[in-house]
């Protein structure tokens, strides 16, 4: 059974292109655009991963990330962050939230694939 993702970013550019790169290589995929929907998604589709951009209307994603890692029920799922903040503070904001790894936009699609890969088996 295919691994499930949820790609979760307002650019719709970056959330299709992810999303496609994921489907070929054999995943899943699920999108949001902002934090509210993505909570929603979670709650819904349960998925293997997460990959969020923090930079989100109606909920940014650090509150989606505290959110879910702070609940039993989803804390065991990984959390990418795919983001155009590159300063050491917003990646320690980040971790602190919860996140499991950090990626900076613009991003190599390979290293992020292996990064989903290693999270989800």
């Amino acid at each position: 059974m295919a691994k499930k993702v949820l790609v979760v970013d307002d650019d719709l550019v970056i959330q299709k292109t992810v999303s496609a790169r994921l489907e070929i290589n054999g995943y899943d995929t699920i999108t949001a655009q902002d934090g509210e929907e993505a909570i929603e998604k979670v709650k819904a589709e349960n998925p293997n991963l997460i990959i969020l951009d923090l930079m989100l209307p109606k909920m940014n994603g650090y509150e989606v990330c505290r959110t879910l890692k702070f609940d039993d029920k989803y804390k065991r799922i990984p959390i990418i962050i795919l983001s155009a903040l590159d300063r050491q503070d917003e990646r320690e904001k980040a971790t602190q939230s919860g996140a499991d790894a950090y990626f900076i936009k613009p991003f190599d699609l390979d290293l992020l694939l292996v990064k989903v890969k290693s999270f989800t088996g």
